[in-house]
């Protein structure tokens, strides 16, 4: 009986499975399945982020715009070349404070003239050549080839500050990129104009196209440049002001001489005043005069 119920049941799915439609509705229905457990996965990814704050265009944003200006403003300036511990100052920056021996040795002599340095010539202590690394992160704003300053490159960073690099070679840059702090971007050369300099680099840092010594500003950071103007109004300012306290005894004296003319001109003088008395004096002679001429002809 069982074999019989056996071959009878296997019999009626044979006969299901023979209709078209069976295959079909079988698909459709995993299909179904598949589709509602990917949507109830998605829902509950959903409701997961959500819970926890999670916002995934924040994120985005935060990635492709980097705070660039904070790291800028965070930078110290560092010697430009990669191994700052075999540096060798040539020439230092020329200093109107410091001693008379200080600034004669930073005077560059080029055909029988002397020019202030107004930046520092780096070399290494081999002598041999090394890269030139950005001092500062920013943009390019002159690439130039010259022969007499050995080839130029300047750098614009914020706040009014540049960065100058001269007597270079080999330069690796061009006007218009972007460079980050350390980069590479030439390597050091010689020039006509310090040819007793041998391979270096000249340094200059720029605020507000005023020349300022880099030593005083090595591993600082770039907010302490923007104090320097302050500094400077304040002595220009103090200047002038005693320029003007010098100026007010002489501006006294120029008014004092001006304003005589004119009292000279509307006050008549003492002896315009003796011209004048003589002149009534005159008129009583000759109103007395008759009178003495009849007595004398009386006595004749």
């Amino acid at each position: 009986m069982r074999e019989e119920e056996k071959k009878q049941s296997s019999q009626k799915m044979r006969n299901i499975l023979k209709k078209r439609w069976v295959f079909p509705a079988i698909y459709l229905a995993s299909a179904a399945i598949l589709i509602s457990g990917i949507i109830w996965y998605q829902a509950s990814d959903d409701e997961v982020k959500d819970e926890y704050g999670y916002d995934e265009s924040a994120n985005k944003e935060n990635f492709d715009n980097p705070a660039v200006e904070v790291n800028k403003a965070m930078e110290n300036i560092v010697m430009p070349m990669k191994n700052p511990d075999a540096a060798v100052i040539k020439k230092e920056f020329y200093d109107h404070k410091a001693s008379k021996e200080k600034q004669e040795a930073a005077l560059v002599v080029y055909n029988n003239t002397y020019q202030p340095n107004t930046g520092i010539d780096l070399a290494s202590k081999d002598g041999k050549s090394f890269e030139v690394t950005a001092a500062l992160s920013g943009k390019v704003t002159n690439v130039q080839e010259d022969s007499f300053l050995g080839n130029v490159i300047e750098i614009e960073h914020r706040d009014g500050v540049v960065t100058v690099y001269q007597s270079v070679k080999d330069l690796k840059v061009e006007k218009g990129d972007t460079v980050t702090q350390g980069q590479v971007i030439a390597k050091a050369g010689q020039s006509l104009f310090n040819e007793e300099a041998g391979i270096h680099v000249h340094f200059e840092i720029r605020k507000d196209d005023k020349p300022i010594n880099p030593q005083s500003y090595f591993n600082k950071p770039v907010s302490s440049l923007s104090e320097l103007p302050k500094e400077e109004k304040e002595k220009e300012e103090s200047k002038t002001e005693d320029k003007a306290q010098e100026q007010k005894p002489s501006d006294n004296q120029d008014t004092s001489d001006i304003q005589q003319p004119s009292d000279e001109e509307t006050t008549p003088s003492k002896d315009e005043q003796t011209k004048e008395t003589p002149s009534n004096d005159q008129d009583k002679s000759d109103e007395e005069s008759p009178k003495e001429q009849p007595k004398q002809n009386t006595q004749g």
